[in-house]
Formats: C-alpha cells, structure tokens, sequence
C-alpha cells in the first residue's frame, strides 16, 4: 500500500453490487477514526494493488491491510476489527472455522446480485466520502 501512500487498510468492494455498497455505507458512519480506505474493484486503486485474478476470482470483499490480502468472511471480520472498539466483538466468530464460515459467504455472495439487484454504474463518493474513497 506504500506504493500509493497509504498505511491504512483498504477494503475493496464490488462497486455495482448492492450489498457491498451498503456494507460500506456502514464502514462509512461507524469508522469515526477515519481508520479505513475503500477503493471499488472496478477502479485504479485495485488494477494497482491487487492482480486480474484476485479481481475476478474474489469479486464481493477484499481487504488489504500490513502487506497481507483477506478474502470471504475474513475480510468482513478483519475490516471490523481494523474499526476497533465494539467492533472486535465479531471476531468471536473467528471459533467458526472457516471452512463453515466461507461456504456460507460464498453462496450469499454467489445470490447477492439476484437477491438484492445491482447498479448500473459503481459508486460515486459523496463530498463527505471523498476523503475515504480512493479511486
């Protein structure tokens, strides 16, 4: 991330898909501390830190963070952890392997676009959101 100028985690997230958005519309109010970036797969931001294949193969949530990427499940808890105080709490679900957890990530991620619609363009950062929103 040093190669952008950037120490803080970045979560990556489909930017047409509607789940996503509002997991990030939720990163956005409860990350007081401006401890996030988030960058859409779709944007420069992940063509330059993450590969064509991690782009394609992991399409919903990706964090990258201290020179390691989370994929799945993995993402969403670490992402929460990286907010810090009362959002640790979700680690207890790390006692769920993830051979359980991923499976069940998967099949919602598989549906969401079905589920739950899609836009037709990615996410545009408000004023306020610029400052969090890499391109």
């Amino acid at each position: 991330m040093s190669e952008l100028g950037i120490d803080q985690p970045i979560i990556f997230f489909d930017g047409v898909c509607n789940v996503c958005n509002r997991f990030i519309d939720f990163l956005l109010r409860i990350d007081k501390h401006d401890r996030m970036k988030m960058a859409s797969l779709q944007g420069d931001t992940a063509k330059q830190l993450l590969s064509q294949s991690e782009i394609e193969k992991f399409d919903s949530i990706i964090l990258k963070y201290n020179n390691r990427i989370y994929y799945r499940s993995e993402a969403v808890l670490q992402t929460l952890n990286c907010i810090g105080g009362f959002w640790k709490f979700p680690m207890i679900l790390y006692l769920i392997p993830g051979f359980i957890r991923n499976p069940i990530y998967m099949w919602i991620a598989k549906n969401r676009h079905k589920w739950f619609g899609k836009r037709e363009t990615c996410r545009m950062p408000t004023a306020s959101e610029r400052n969090k929103m890499l391109p």
